[in-house]
């Protein structure tokens, strides 16, 4: 598995900036933000932000992408624009673009809701994915589609129909737990067992619900929505990894980070690192742990500590550093985590 940052989360940086400091702080790719953006300023997340580059004329930009790339060590995670899966012109220049840098994959958005007739909005955005996805095996590369609320998509359900019988070579889905804690929230393991192939790429972020003190008709507490931390958000991350590494998952997890506070991005953007690093490594040694069959007698702690000293011996033996770190203590197991 490995680590990406969406440029939508570092807005104060230029793209130079950003892949360098990325890089150093250990993560393995970045996800280029593309779009034609309003200016603001004061550099924001969806305008004004430093780290994007604009759609038009996206051409001319490609060589200046590849260079600030491979300088700093990164891989493109993926291409993050925001073309409507409908605009099929621009849908075409990403999808050459992606190409052209080796991306291998690129978001296109749907439809926002509300959209009137429901199921003929959805019947034509499955017309456009058709072409955009034959499109793609022109190019060599990837299509994707995002769980986001507010859209005709925000489950994995929904996406499952949306995209089912496309050759899932061409075409796939972004997982993003943080917009299912908004709206189309489904049990993780069915979730992904539902995607199947079409599991594509994974967006990590989080947010809370909590009433905002205003009052609808006869009392009735009103409840708004805001973006949190890794560690402070409803969603479980840790099962979220669980269940990535349950259904096979080996591919690319790309933060995304809305939270405005006084903490320096780069240590923020430090401590997220360590964080999804934990979380894998603590979901791989639970993988370890079901697959020996929970033995009767034994708790998990004494498993990963067993597991630890057995990987550190293998290690020594075959001659190569030891650099083993005992997860973090593991939250008892319930029925659903299994």
């Amino acid at each position: 598995m490995k680590f990406s940052v969406f440029t939508v989360s570092t807005p104060e940086w230029t793209p130079e900036e950003t892949a360098q400091i990325i890089a150093r702080l250990g993560w393995d790719g970045i996800e280029w933000r593309v779009t034609d953006q309003e200016e603001a300023e004061k550099p924001g997340h969806w305008a004004g932000n430093r780290a994007t580059w604009p759609l038009t004329g996206l051409e001319g930009s490609i060589p200046e992408i590849a260079r600030i790339t491979a300088e700093a060590g990164l891989e493109i995670s993926a291409i993050g624009g925001y073309a409507p899966a409908s605009d099929h012109e621009n849908v075409e220049r990403l999808l050459a673009a992606t190409a052209a840098l080796g991306a291998g994959r690129v978001r296109v958005t749907l439809p926002k809701l509300p959209v009137g007739d429901y199921r003929a909005v959805f019947a034509e955005t499955r017309e456009h994915l058709e072409w955009a996805a034959e499109r793609a095996a022109e190019h060599g590369v990837k299509v994707l589609i995002e769980l986001h609320h507010g859209t005709i998509v925000s489950s994995a359900s929904a996406a499952y129909r949306l995209v089912e019988g496309l050759d899932a070579d061409h075409i796939g889905v972004i997982h993003d737990i943080g917009n299912l804690v908004n709206e189309g929230f489904e049990d993780l393991g069915a979730a992904f067992q539902i995607l199947g192939e079409y599991l594509a790429h994974v967006h990590v972020k989080n947010g809370n619900w909590w009433p905002n003190a205003q009052f609808g008709p006869d009392g009735q507490v009103i409840w708004g929505f805001n973006w949190a931390q890794l560690r402070d958000g409803q969603a479980d991350i840790e099962w979220l990894f669980r269940a990535l590494v349950a259904a096979g998952y080996d591919g690319w997890v790309t933060l995304e980070d809305f939270v405005d506070h006084n903490r320096a991005r780069d240590e923020r953007l430090e401590d997220s690192l360590a964080y999804l690093n934990g979380a894998y490594e603590r979901a791989t040694m639970w993988a370890r742990w079901v697959a020996a069959g929970s033995p009767d007698g034994d708790d998990y702690d004494a498993f990963v500590d067993r597991m630890v000293a057995e990987d550190e011996a293998a290690a020594r033996a075959a001659g190569e550093p030891v650099e083993i770190e005992l997860p973090d203590e593991a939250d008892e197991a319930d029925e659903a985590d299994e």
